[in-house]
């Protein structure tokens, strides 16, 4: 029996056209047994947050309040499919009652383990409202809970996968499903740590879930469906005549994703490159175009690839006793920002100072950083600023893509440039005068 498995994003499920569309494209199927992992609806897992932020600020009644709006912008698109609500809601206050009573033990400084209880409400309800909609639809749809097969440690918010336990209850729990069902509908982004407590993979990990469930499915290929043809070179939103590549390897996914590349999260290649599995990322948009191809062949020859990300802050640290920085200053600032799950965009040491670049972690935890690193090193912080990476770079493009933009920072290796930059103080004064 081949299993397909398919990963629809929040772009793709956002509403009830788009879920309307998901049911369209398994038309092309209608001969294979498919595991569907989904996202949040649209803008669901930001609203949750809020929901998560007010319920530690001012308690469960405001949580129940906001849940409420939240419920019904999911019964207000089903509505629209004509799914019959009924059912749905039952499903839907179920849902928030089990958080409700997983929450109210944890104690509030817990903040990572609240947060993965209500944030996760995303991704059940969306899977919900998908799979009552196909089996309105004839098909044979099986909703599952993939906190009952993927097994994390307690890291909240964060969480490793427990590769041997899941694979065993995959075998147990997922692959006897098909059997009777046909689809199979499943979250993203979620698991569960062995108490039971709900676990998350980190933002956007939806496709890190889809490659787990590959992995351990020992499928062929995993598509994932975007609103964009494939891998691009650029971000279109950006750049004007950006490519779509049409095959890439592993290795240059791995890169790529690494540096900020939005289209893949950056643990899903790993999985399916141990085992050989093909990654398509082909748009739900136009779900006959042929995508890009991931595989261990890419490219001979790639053009050049830009990921910009902005909000970033470069940090200039220095030790206060004027001493170089060596081997047990690097691992004093090394486990300071792994406790502090700052992750690193670039880095650069010196004989006097560490340079890193960074994205925002916003105020409340940047505070925490300084006060963690202040005992020990002088820190000098720039904010609002753009890291740009660029891979097959030429003198060219780095020239027209720092136009009016002062480089802070500059790192050049083989293949790849990185650079910290801001706006010119000209384009600044331009652009206020504008104002």
């Amino acid at each position: 029996m081949e299993v397909k498995v398919f990963k629809f994003g929040g772009a793709s499920v956002k509403d009830a056209a788009h879920i309307y569309n998901v049911a369209g494209i398994l038309k092309n199927y209608k001969n294979d047994k498919i595991c569907i992992v989904v996202s949040a609806m649209g803008k669901s897992t930001n609203a949750l947050e809020q929901v998560f932020y007010a319920y530690i600020k001012e308690g469960l009644d405001v949580f129940k309040e906001m849940m409420l709006d939240i419920i019904d912008f999911h019964l207000a698109e089903a509505e629209k499919l004509h799914i019959p609500l009924d059912m749905l809601h039952v499903d839907y206050d179920a849902l928030v009652n089990q958080c409700i009573k997983t929450i109210e033990p944890i104690d509030k400084a817990n903040k990572g383990a609240i947060y993965d209880q209500i944030v996760s409400l995303g991704e059940l309800m969306s899977s919900k409202l998908l799979t009552v909609y196909l089996q309105q639809k004839g098909k044979r749809a099986h909703w599952l809970d993939v906190r009952n097969v993927i097994v994390t440690d307690k890291r909240y918010q964060e969480a490793r996968v427990d590769f041997l336990v899941t694979q065993e209850n995959v075998n147990d729990k997922v692959s006897p499903l098909f059997e009777e069902t046909d689809v199979l509908v499943t979250q993203g982004f979620i698991g569960a740590e062995p108490d039971g407590l709900t676990t998350t993979l980190g933002r956007e990990g939806s496709d890190y879930s889809a490659a787990i469930l590959a992995f351990c499915l020992n499928v062929e290929a995993l598509t994932i469906w975007k609103d964009v043809p494939g891998v691009l070179t650029a971000d279109p939103r950006r750049f004007e005549n950006v490519e779509k590549l049409d095959r890439m390897s592993y290795n240059e996914a791995i890169e790529m994703t690494y540096y900020g590349a939005q289209v893949i999260h950056p643990k899903t290649i790993r999985p399916l490159q141990n085992k050989g599995i093909k990654l398509h990322v082909k748009s739900f948009i136009d779900p006959d175009g042929e995508g890009t191809v991931i595989a261990h062949d890419g490219l001979l020859n790639y053009p050049p690839l830009v990921v910009i990300q902005d909000n970033m802050l470069l940090m200039h640290i220095s030790s206060k006793d004027f001493s170089f920085i060596a081997e047990n200053h690097l691992s004093q600032i090394f486990k300071v920002l792994n406790e502090n799950r700052i992750k690193l965009g670039t880095m650069r040491n010196s004989a006097i100072s560490f340079t890193i670049c960074v994205k925002d972690p916003g105020k409340e935890k940047l505070n925490k950083l300084i006060e963690d690193l202040g005992e020990i090193f002088t820190l000098d912080v720039y904010h609002n600023l753009q890291l740009m990476t660029v891979r097959y770079f030429n003198k060219n493009l780095i020239e027209s893509l720092t136009k009016n933009k002062v480089v802070l920072f500059e790192e050049r290796m083989k293949y790849t440039i990185q650079l910290v930059v801001r706006p010119s103080l000209e384009l600044i004064e331009k652009t206020e005068e504008e104002k």
